[in-house]
């Protein structure tokens, strides 16, 4: 059977990884600020899985904010440029929808940039059967500020040129995937910008899944258009990338959701 449209997508990470790691933004102290209190306690000290790990962006900063992290990542060339990054960080290959971990062992359970991988009907109960009572799985993506008129434009050029795009952050509301599991959310935004280069945007933008898939041909042509819509834009060659992070947590209840 062929790969679904969604697991090709997912899967050509592994061929970017390096890219990936090289490019892609972190996130602003204010996002774990935020799931601190949606989570109602610090995540110094707090056993975190991070799933969809990635090159490990938010697994480094996790750690660094005290948590004990555990990364998850399915993805051999994402898993070697985390091990790389990060060589005292436990990484357990595995993904969201069949955790290789008993029950009640997390206090967190932190998708950065991934839960949108996953069906939610298998990962949301196998994320509350790993969490403690009490526990939280909090969900985050950094999404370009489509407030900005020229990232709008740039989002909508995308969309027209590249037949397997997906538009940035998750594609439905997700507290309300996550209600029929009886989990207590809460949701909000963070917006943060970071300045970079033209030639960064570019690769940023060839760091993601619809351009990946492409032949390096037509991946080539769309980057080649968008160097001269972002030089005209910002002829020194250096512009300000603005983003929303899109944040939701969910609380375990006393009893485990099962699937």
């Amino acid at each position: 059977m062929p790969p679904s449209p969604r697991s090709s997508l997912a899967t050509s990470f592994n061929a970017i990884a390096a890219l990936y790691a090289a490019v892609r933004p972190g996130y602003p102290p204010e996002l774990f600020a935020m799931v601190e209190e949606f989570a109602g306690r610090p995540l110094d000290g707090a056993d975190v899985l991070d799933v969809g790990a990635g090159t490990g962006i938010a697994t480094r900063l996790l750690a660094e904010r005290g948590a004990r992290v555990v990364a998850v990542e399915p993805g051999a060339g994402m898993a070697a440029e985390l091990r790389s990054a990060l060589p005292r960080i436990p990484l357990v290959r595995g993904d969201g929808e069949a955790l290789p971990f008993a029950d009640g062992v997390a206090d967190v359970v932190t998708y950065a940039q991934s839960w949108h991988w996953t069906d939610p009907a298998r990962s949301v109960p196998e994320a509350v059967r790993v969490l403690r009572p009490g526990g939280a799985l909090a969900l985050w993506w950094n999404v370009p500020d489509t407030d900005v008129p020229w990232l709008a434009r740039q989002e909508a050029r995308l969309a027209e040129r590249c037949p397997a795009y997906r538009p940035p952050g998750f594609p439905a509301t997700v507290a309300g995937l996550l209600a029929p599991f009886g989990l207590d959310t809460r949701s909000g935004t963070v917006r943060w910008s970071r300045t970079i280069t033209v030639e960064d945007r570019l690769r940023t933008l060839g760091s993601h899944s619809y351009l990946a898939v492409m032949s390096a041909a037509e991946a080539d042509a769309v980057l080649s258009a968008e160097r001269v819509e972002l030089l005209a834009r910002f002829p020194d060659g250096v512009l300000v990338e603005p983003f929303v992070v899109d944040v939701t947590v969910a609380l375990r209840g006393s009893a485990a959701v099962r699937g």
